[in-house]
């Protein structure tokens, strides 16, 4: 959506975290003299400055949606949960759409069940070392819209793009990366297909812009197919630049990204050798009575546990999981646990349950261990985990079930790690 479009028009944010934030100061910049509504579930909300507001709170935050023409919904908030209050021609839109449409610089937008972060911000850090204008948006760099106030052509944004960010989109960034795509979101996207068809928006691209996708996932290959732009497909399990980080989910949209950009190859790798993972994404915590933490929190699904396992190795002798039930199969995990060297497994409902079932049907002896709360779990890594051997918690489902976060979870992990 064009900025101008906005001006004069009854405007309402919906939900008021980090990015409801900055839309509001973005908004108060540029239309000072407008009123701007405010709907957020919690009831207790202070403002910098709450000059034009009108604030909906509550249980009842919905109620006055109605009396706006545009929505600019947060993406902590289901499009599902708003679309029974919508009437006709009310506009959603988002912070992702109004900065993709407005922006002068290049964006590079990322996007994928996993691995978004960590390839968002390496490939941000080798422009950055070349000395490109680079810049990193969204949920590991800055709220989007705070950069169009200094917003320049010379400019390149790295945007990581949640489904959620995607599904209100109408215009793609001018490179797309899609790394991969798994089941996870179903406790807000209505099924599988709603979730696909949010992460294929990113390739609504003009034949004059580029893809970057994964050519080995099946339904990354389904989304490129109808894209007018020029399609660069690569393979995750090469490996042409011969890293030894071999903690990064994969190296080949970075490569890519810097043949394109002219970033000398020995200049990648560097910045990549050098590349610590990011908090709760296979972060090393430390080694504490000879033996290695990993705190791999923001594995939400399976696909991303199986993952840490296979990249820690044989040294891998305990493992922390378990949490909500989304649905998930966790058959495949189970048989990634036996397949590996893991010889003792913690466990944490809900899905704890369905992992210590699927394992005590195999003939393999695994310890299994059943925890209430991450200090029990942390105090069993230590009693049974071997000298030199490695603790991961990659729990491969998300937390609210005994933790407000996938973060909360990750930091109780590491303090109990540590004491």
């Amino acid at each position: 959506m064009k900025i101008e479009n906005l001006r004069n028009k009854k405007i309402l944010i919906l939900g008021l975290a980090r990015e409801g934030i900055d839309t509001l100061v973005f908004l108060q910049n540029k239309f000072p003299d407008q009123k701007i509504g405010i709907a957020d579930k919690n009831e207790k909300i202070e403002l910098d400055n709450p000059k034009n507001t009108i604030l909906h709170l509550g249980d009842d935050y919905l109620k006055h949606i109605n009396d706006y023409d545009v929505i600019i919904k947060s993406p902590g908030v289901s499009l599902n949960l708003i679309q029974p209050y919508l009437k006709k021609n009310q506009i959603v839109t988002s912070q992702a759409d109004i900065f993709l449409s407005n922006c002068k610089g290049l964006v590079i937008g990322i996007t994928g069940t996993k691995g978004k972060s960590t390839t968002s911000t390496l490939i941000y850090k080798i422009l950055k070392a070349k000395g490109l204008k680079s810049f990193l948006v969204g949920n590991i760099g800055k709220p989007a819209l705070s950069y169009l106030l200094k917003d320049q052509e010379d400019r390149i944004y790295i945007y990581e793009l949640s489904s959620f960010q995607l599904e209100t989109i109408t215009k793609g960034p001018q490179v797309a990366i899609i790394l991969n795509f798994f089941k996870d979101h179903l406790d807000q996207h209505k099924n599988l297909e709603e979730y696909f068809n949010a992460k294929k928006k990113i390739t609504s691209l003009h034949d004059n812009d580029f893809l970057i996708f994964n050519s080995k996932d099946p339904q990354v290959k389904k989304m490129a197919l109808g894209s007018k732009a020029q399609k660069i497909p690569f393979d995750p399990n090469k490996d042409r630049l011969k890293v030894k980080n071999k903690l990064i989910i994969s190296g080949e949209p970075i490569a890519i990204i810097g043949e394109m950009f002219g970033v000398p190859k020995n200049l990648i790798i560097s910045e990549i050798n050098k590349f610590k993972p990011l908090k709760h994404r296979l972060e090393y915590v430390g080694k504490y009575k000879g033996i290695e933490f990993y705190n791999d929190s923001a594995a939400t699904i399976p696909e991303a546990a199986i993952s840490a396992i296979d990249k820690l190795g044989q040294k891998l002798d305990t493992i922390i999981v378990g949490g909500v039930n989304k649905g998930f199969s966790t058959k495949e995990l189970s048989e990634a646990i036996l397949n590996s060297n893991i010889r003792n497994v913690i466990l944490f409902p809900e899905t704890g349950k369905q992992i210590e079932e699927d394992i005590l049907k195999s003939k393999k002896k695994v310890n299994l261990f059943n925890a209430n709360d991450m200090k029990e779990a942390v105090k069993i890594c230590f009693s049974q985990t071997k000298k030199e051997g490695i603790c991961l918690l990659s729990p491969a489902a998300s937390s609210f079930n005994m933790f407000k976060s996938y973060k909360q979870r990750g930091n109780l992990f590491k303090r109990n790690a540590r004491k």
